[in-house]
């Protein structure tokens, strides 16, 4: 048999000749040139001809043995009979590629998003500062929680996430936010979309109603989607998660996700009474509200509103927060807040259900909270924050005219810039984008039959030598659309309602 083929082209000098021999062997069976029950040359006859070892033959002949794809007696080596490959109806026009997809419930709930480059540029959304990132001592906290490690730290973390961080935790958010909760009622998670996983797979079952924030958060609306939930879509108004009676009745919720002290991406803050009324209204449909703290720590005006979570002793709240905003997206730690009812189960079925690690970093930032580094870093970081504000907004007032309208600076990182009916924001930011601007479509957070026009504009990355050119390059892209002074004619924002 001639197999001169087999090392035509010749071997590349940067793989051993017998890792090449073997896939092309591999190849050739799966493929069919070799057919089932074809008689290879013996080893060293096949050397000879390649001119190659006979060590090398035997490896690959040995090693396809042992695949299945050869067989061997006293005869000889043959190719072995394998399954014949499936190939698509002649009339589909596709190929057996083409027609893998995923399940119709991740199709139907995946939505496109802007390249992860996107998150550097200015306006990007939800982007912290990078640059005032306290390196040095982060890194001297890393390195003690490496010089201490154990094999608790290297091996899978403990249930609820490092006891104490937990710990940590557990003093801040009752010295800062207010809440009075201890280690047993947290539980770390990697990041929000996992503490929402939890939630969706754990407090429902498959085919329950979450009611989403409309317009809210999409990242939120796929993670209940995947999990096989049904999704609800509620209208926010002037505070927040507005349900109407025919919600309650024609949509019974199982989970409601909400951001009460600065709705995402609108910014408006549900106040007390409809807080109250909220979870009065859970009780009754025996739901579960998560309530997604995301940025109170960088409320500026005035102290946050008291969290849900905690305003009744058995409040049906799960809270959940975030290291994201305040220190770094690459961390991917989170954490969510339950009542004891559920929390030593809850932190029992994360184990089973994740196998959690990031046990250094765990530790790392449990010494980090312990020094009162993370105090100082928040404090820090509101003053900044709350300086780009305030010269974003003279920025845009000056570039746009005294009377555009601007909301949601009480907290969080980001603007929302209204527009008029004449200016459609999606058209905005295409045009945008080209001029190397991060700003969103406020409607591209909504669901239809929901109306909402304006920009998400993120400050977070915006530093001050950019303010000037990115203020002016998103006047060139808004530039066109309508004219002279159409901006100054929107002085409420349009109301978030329903077609």
């Amino acid at each position: 048999m001639e197999l001169d083929w087999l090392l035509t082209p010749p071997l590349p000098d940067t793989l051993p000749r017998q890792r090449v021999l073997y896939h092309r062997l591999r190849e050739a069976i799966l493929s069919g040139r070799l057919a089932p029950g074809t008689r290879l040359p013996a080893s060293r006859s096949l050397a000879a001809s390649l001119k190659i070892a006979r060590n090398t033959v035997l490896f690959a002949y040995e090693q396809l043995t042992a695949e299945g794809c050869l067989w061997a007696d006293r005869q000889g080596t043959r190719v072995a009979s394998l399954p014949e490959r499936a190939t698509p109806p002649a009339s589909s026009g596709h190929s057996p590629v083409t027609r893998l997809r995923l399940a119709a419930r991740a199709a139907a709930v995946l939505q496109p998003e802007p390249a992860r480059e996107a998150a550097a540029l200015p306006f990007a959304p939800g982007t912290p500062d990078y640059s005032a990132f306290p390196f040095r001592t982060w890194r001297a906290c890393q390195e003690r929680a490496w010089r201490d490690a154990g094999w608790r730290q290297l091996g899978y973390a403990a249930h609820g996430g490092d006891p104490v961080l937990r710990e940590a935790l557990a003093g801040h958010l009752t010295t800062v936010r207010g809440l009075p909760v201890d280690a047993a009622q947290i539980v770390i998670t990697s990041g929000t979309q996992a503490a929402l996983d939890l939630c969706a797979r754990l407090l429902a079952d498959h085919g329950d109603t979450v009611w989403a924030e409309n317009p809210g958060y999409l990242a939120a609306r796929a993670v209940f989607g995947l999990a096989g939930l049904h999704i609800h879509d509620v209208p926010v108004d002037d505070e927040g998660l507005a349900p109407r009676e025919g919600d309650w009745s024609g949509h019974p919720p199982r989970l409601i996700m909400i951001t009460p002290s600065h709705q995402y991406p609108t910014g408006r803050v549900m106040p007390l009474p409809r807080r109250l009324a909220l979870i009065a209204r859970a009780h009754q449909a025996a739901a579960w509200i998560i309530e997604d703290d995301y940025d109170s720590e960088f409320r500026r005006a005035g102290p946050a509103p008291p969290a849900l979570f905690g305003l009744q002793p058995d409040a049906p709240v799960v809270y959940a927060g975030t290291f994201s905003k305040t220190l770094y997206p690459g961390l991917r730690l989170g954490y969510l807040v339950l009542p004891h009812a559920i929390a030593a189960d809850f932190a029992r079925a994360t184990t089973q259900a994740m196998r959690p690690g990031q046990g250094i970093e765990q530790r790392a930032l449990a010494d980090f909270i312990h020094r009162g580094y993370y105090t100082a870093h928040l404090r820090r970081m509101r003053g900044r924050y709350a300086a780009r504000q305030s010269a974003l907004r003279t920025a845009l007032k000056e570039a746009f005219g005294s009377s555009v309208t601007l909301s949601g600076g009480e907290a969080g990182l980001h603007l929302v810039m209204w527009l008029p009916a004449g200016i459609r924001d999606g058209a905005v930011v295409a045009r945008a984008a080209t001029l190397g601007l991060g700003v969103r479509a406020l409607s591209s957070y909504t669901r239809p039959p929901m109306t909402c026009n304006g920009l998400v504009l993120g400050y977070g990355n915006l530093a001050e030598g950019m303010l000037a050119e990115a203020v002016r390059r998103l006047g060139v892209a808004i530039e066109g659309f309508d004219g002279a002074g159409a901006l100054a004619d929107c002085r409420q924002p349009p109301p978030l309602a329903a077609n």
